[in-house]
């Protein structure tokens, strides 16, 4: 695609970042907390389905019966596509890193763009990895 057009579509990205929301325990609860907080950063997806997210946030433990389910919201995600990792669960297992049933971290299953640590993360924790994740999206942020 040309450079101009392809600035004009990254720049517009960058300041509509949609939302989809996969909860799964309490970090869940701290992401309506940090949507409270900040309704103008975080717009959740429509809610007839994936198809129109941009960013899927996995916060909480990942179960290896829900692995199924974060692939095919991954892969209904139009491209280009977003993870953000909410929680130690959804980053490398948390607590529960030994149990049978817990994948250790959403990375074994997609590719993720951004890590929040925190057993939950605090909302604050939350907003900044969206901003981090904006600037990487920014014409010429990183990659």
């Amino acid at each position: 695609m040309d450079t101009p057009i392809r600035f004009t579509l990254d720049w517009g990205r960058r300041y509509r970042l949609s939302i989809l929301n996969f909860g799964l325990a309490c970090c869940a609860v701290e992401f309506v907390a940090a949507s409270v907080q900040r309704p103008d950063l975080i717009r959740p997806a429509r809610t007839d389905g994936p198809g129109q997210a941009e960013v899927l946030v996995v916060a909480g433990t990942v179960t290896d019966k829900m692995a199924p389910a974060i692939l095919r919201l991954y892969d209904e995600l139009p491209d280009p596509k977003h993870v953000l990792s909410f929680g130690a669960c959804a980053n490398s297992g948390g607590p529960y890193w030994d149990s049978y049933s817990v994948t250790k971290g959403v990375d074994q299953l997609i590719p993720v763009d951004v890590y929040v640590p925190g057993c939950p993360p605090r909302p604050e924790a939350l907003l900044d990895g969206l901003l981090r994740l904006e600037a990487a999206l920014a014409p010429g942020g990183p990659r």
